[in-house]
């Protein structure tokens, strides 16, 4: 079954967010200061940073989960800490998913589990099995795993069934925190193939979170560059890339083709800074030898 395009496409704006943990106690922690930043529809962004540098805070108030200690998050014009049904709403539009979502599949069944999220929409139940069909058919589900307990699952498969769960929602902003963590190369392959697909089958906004620069460089419209509780880049993959010696000095590891490209450079090759793409370092080579490179 195929997925229909989301007739509720979503902005998001926030301002002056900021997010303290333990506040007033001596184990106060600043997670998130001063945090604006808008996202349009239909955007695919990349969150990127280390650990604890604010990037899984900084999600959780995209759907209300976190309360911010100062600022404002508005989803299509509405502030959604105005009222509690404002944030209730604001869980169905803006679907998160959390790192490690197997370990969250609690229903007896597969079904239940991917229905859980419809059903609490209040929607009929024949919506809810079109929905659960739909989404476990998008992510590679088949329907004879519906009556089965998701434990029997593989942790590929579980991992699936969680993200049709949000999927099934219909939700116009789909969050994904670190959503590659722990498979293999092709479990990894597959899940972002999916991601990708969502976006451009329901022109639904995507952020997916990760420390890792090579798993979002090659699918993101934009990257945020998440560093000490603040945003420390914002801009499209060749923007950010131009900046390879900060990028590596806040921790993080840059792509493959970027480390190549800045070592050639190193040595008198004249390289773009912003490459981040063995494709593009392989034009580049080519245009410099005359198109002798070859892949």
């Amino acid at each position: 079954m195929k997925l229909q395009r989301n007739s509720e496409m979503s902005e998001i704006k926030v301002s002056g967010l900021r997010h303290v943990y333990s506040a007033g106690t001596p184990f106060e922690k600043v997670a998130i200061d001063d945090i604006n930043i808008e996202i349009p529809s239909g955007q695919l962004v990349g969150l990127i940073g280390h650990t604890g540098s604010g990037k899984s805070t900084f999600i959780q108030h995209l759907n209300g989960l976190l309360a911010p200690s100062s600022g404002t998050v508005t989803v299509d014009g509405e502030n959604i800490f105005a009222s509690k049904e404002a944030t209730r709403k604001v869980r169905f539009k803006v679907g998160l998913v959390f790192q490690y979502p197997e370990y969250q599949l609690f229903e007896e069944t597969v079904f239940n589990d991917i229905a859980f999220g419809p059903k609490n929409m209040g929607l009929s139940e024949a919506e809810v099995a079109e929905r659960v069909r739909e989404a476990a058919g998008f992510v590679g589900v088949p329907e004879d795993c519906f009556d089965k307990s998701p434990l029997e699952l593989s942790g590929g498969q579980k991992r699936r069934v969680a993200i049709a769960g949000v999927i099934a929602m219909r939700p116009g902003v789909l969050i994904l925190d670190e959503p590659t963590a722990g498979l293999d190369p092709e479990g990894c392959r597959r899940i972002l193939s999916n991601i990708c697909e969502y976006r451009e089958k329901t022109g639904s906004t995507v952020i997916i979170v990760s420390h890792s620069m090579e798993d979002v460089a090659k699918l993101a419209d934009r990257l945020v560059v998440f560093n000490g509780g603040h945003i420390e880049f914002d801009g499209t993959p060749e923007e950010v890339f131009s900046h390879p010696e900060e990028l590596k000095a806040i921790g993080l590891a840059v792509p493959a083709a970027t480390e190549l490209s800045m070592a050639l450079r190193r040595r008198g090759i004249a390289l773009s800074p912003s490459i981040y793409t063995i494709s593009r370092l392989l034009e580049e080579l080519n245009a410099l030898t005359g198109g002798g490179a070859e892949c």
